[in-house]
């Protein structure tokens, strides 16, 4: 059977003459092959053009992505820097409140909070060393000192708690602590366990001491307490009891006049009474007892050179 052919028949525009040109059915095979293979290879050729543009651009966000994570990394490690250096002022400071509060410092080794744990218990640890190398590295060393930053001032801050409540106890027991002389006067007669009574001529003990003052001088309380007591007692005369607290009492005899009432609170220098002759007294003159868990003790051992400060 004879090839089937094709006739193409070129006219050109203008003058000149039309030419024809025949081509097998194989010929034109073979053409429209060579034009689809260079079709498909333009078509690779610019497909794997783009994908390396938009590779080359990934990898350039990469590489700044990169920079600025080094960046950041550069200054969280400053900064861990600053806050270990606040947290060394911390931990002395610290020492000074404990010291003050009357605790024992905390331990070194307790203040760094040391913890402990299973090898693979941070599983994302291994990904990083694999993928991220030097800056995953930097990464998890940063996270462990924050780790352990935040440990250590979960520690100060127990410390400061237990600091702060025991100061409050400490600042409250001074306020209740006597510590000055209730009254203007001079002592006329110590503490004494027996001593010659001046009216009764009869050894008895004198369980307190007294402050000689002029008849109306003030009587204040030596520190903070709760008045428990005011009474009229035979040999006491007008009488102000005050619990401070902590087991201590103080008590007043011989007042001319009673300034405060049972159930009232009364601060240090606060007045509560004044100075008087009631009961069996010779003169004007402020009986003063401490007493300490049920005991009495001389009172000039609470009479204090210096004043202490509400």
């Amino acid at each position: 059977m004879a090839q089937r052919r094709w006739t193409l028949l070129v006219v050109p525009h203008g003058s000149g003459s039309s030419r024809s040109v025949q081509i097998s059915t194989r010929a034109l095979r073979v053409v429209g092959s060579i034009i689809g293979v260079v079709v498909i290879a333009a078509g690779v050729f610019a497909f794997t053009t783009v994908s390396k543009s938009v590779d080359v651009l990934h990898l350039q966000r990469l590489a700044e992505a990169n920079r600025l994570l080094a960046n950041e990394l550069a200054s969280t490690r400053q900064l861990v820097g600053q806050l270990t250096d606040t947290l060394d002022q911390i931990s002395t400071r610290d020492r000074q409140v404990r010291l003050l509060a009357g605790l024992e410092p905390t331990s070194p080794d307790v203040q760094q909070a040391g913890i402990g744990g299973p090898v693979g218990a941070w599983p994302e640890r291994d990904t990083l060393l694999a993928v991220a190398g030097a800056e995953g590295r930097e990464a998890i060393d940063a996270r462990v000192t924050v780790d352990a930053l935040i440990r250590r001032a979960d520690v100060l801050a127990a410390s400061f708690g237990e600091a702060a409540d025991s100061l409050r106890s400490y600042t409250d027991r001074l306020s209740r602590t006597p510590s000055i002389k209730p009254t203007a006067g001079f002592l006329s007669s110590p503490f004494a366990h027996e001593r010659m009574n001046p009216i009764l001529h009869v050894a008895r003990p004198h369980l307190g001491i007294d402050l000689a003052a002029p008849l109306g001088t003030p009587i204040v309380a030596p520190a903070g307490g709760l008045v428990v007591d005011v009474a009229t007692l035979t040999g006491y005369g007008k009488m102000v009891t005050i619990d401070h607290g902590y087991g201590v009492v103080t008590r007043y005899a011989h007042c001319s006049k009673i300034l405060v009432r049972v159930g009232q609170r009364v601060k240090r220098d606060q007045e509560i009474a004044l100075v008087g002759s009631t009961g069996l007294s010779t003169a004007p003159h402020l009986h003063y007892e401490v007493i300490v868990n049920g005991q009495h003790v001389n009172p000039e051992k609470y009479i204090f050179p210096d004043q202490i400060v509400e």
